[in-house]
């Protein structure tokens, strides 16, 4: 029993540790590219230092190459002068230099084969980072069109989208409205203006009048009294 409590409770947190990264994935993997990125930068860099110490190891050669042509043609130069002794130090120092540019060519090698290997694993690796931050841009937009169709399988969120409809479309009808009265306005007042100004003039004493005045009533009740009499 007790071991199968023990299965069991490794089972959920198994679980639980495999739910935790799904819901963390698109940051996990972000920074492992990240990661990656910078290894493939430190590997750049290793390349371009072996370049360079081959680059210094094949000067290096190349000066003991000149140094042993040089004790040749010198020790040559001894015993054709019966000096053995100056020739046979030469031909000791050649000996050693002989043996130091056997190691230099080894170690050119070494660096060419070292070179080789980094340059193609640099390139593999960039080839492989370029994929990855395609399929973590991908990834992404595939996040942000899933969380827009949860929005839309939501009731909630069609209910959003519904209402925001109707607002939209009282909002354009009120300012339909506006637009319709303000015009309106503007027509009654043109079509007003002239009346007005003729009816002040009018009243001035300017033209005819445009309707009976309190006097000409006057007169006419006083003539009706006369008529009356």
């Amino acid at each position: 029993m007790f071991n199968v409590i023990l299965t069991l409770i490794r089972g959920r947190a198994y679980d639980a540790e495999q739910a935790f990264i799904d819901r963390n994935a698109m940051p996990l993997l972000a920074q492992q590219i990240r990661d990656a990125a910078g290894a493939i930068q430190s590997a750049r860099r290793a390349v371009a230092i072996a370049v360079a110490q081959n680059e210094q190891e094949k000067s290096q050669h190349a000066a003991i190459v000149g140094r042993i042509a040089d004790l040749e043609t010198r020790a040559v130069a001894a015993l054709q002068k019966g000096n053995d002794e100056l020739a046979r130090q030469a031909a000791e120092a050649i000996a050693e230099l002989e043996a130091e540019r056997g190691s230099s060519e080894k170690a050119q090698a070494q660096f060419a084969t070292t070179i080789a290997k980094l340059k193609a694993t640099v390139r593999s690796s960039e080839a492989r980072l370029q994929g990855l931050q395609r399929g973590e841009r991908l990834a992404r937009a595939t996040e942000q069109t899933q969380k827009l169709n949860a929005v839309c399988n939501d009731g909630s969120g069609l209910a959003n989208l519904d209402e925001a409809e109707e607002t939209l479309a009282r909002l354009r009808a009120y300012q339909d409205r506006c637009e319709i009265a303000t015009s309106t306005l503007k027509e009654m007042d043109a079509a007003n203006r002239p009346a007005i100004i003729i009816e002040k003039l009018a009243n001035a004493g300017f033209g005819a009048p445009l309707g009976p005045s309190a006097d000409d009533v006057l007169a006419r009740l006083r003539e009706r009294m006369n008529s009356a009499a």
